[in-house]
């Protein structure tokens, strides 16, 4: 028992000295002039990319009118892209309207009665991803304020 102990305490040191680099790096890294304006900059090009991939540009979620209309878009234009056979990107403007929707419990009842089997099973591997989609929007907005 006695090599136990020696290897406990490097494991031990190792961590703290580990932890000790993160919480210097971090500092170092905030205390930078540039650090918000590449932040800013950085979330501008993710957004930038997300809307080039065709995911379409969220509403102000404060404003209900553009939510309305946002929502009754999305669900217009995923019907016609299912209607076309182009079942990915109907989905992914399906699950748009579903993220923005007041009461999604009770749209996501009735869509399984009006999809078909799959493309409601695509449907709900796509929703996690929206939502985190929201959240990050969300966010963003709140730190373009500051």
């Amino acid at each position: 028992m006695m090599g136990g102990k020696p290897s406990a305490i490097a494991a031990g040191v190792c961590g703290a000295l580990f932890v000790g680099y993160c919480i210097y790096f971090d500092r170092k890294r905030r205390s930078d002039p540039n650090f918000k304006t590449r932040l800013r900059e950085r979330r501008k090009k993710q957004r930038a990319a997300q809307n080039k991939c065709g995911l379409a540009q969220l509403p102000d979620l404060k404003d209900a009118a553009a939510v309305q209309k946002f929502f009754l878009d999305e669900i217009q234009l995923g019907e016609e892209l299912l209607a076309q056979g182009d079942y990915e990107k109907g989905v992914d403007h399906l699950t748009n309207a579903i993220a923005v929707c007041g009461q999604p419990p009770q749209l996501l009842q009735v869509l399984p009665q009006t999809l078909p089997p799959p493309v409601f099973q695509m449907l709900l591997t796509k929703l996690p991803t929206i939502s985190q989609r929201i959240v990050s929007a969300q966010s963003l907005e709140e730190d373009d304020v500051e």
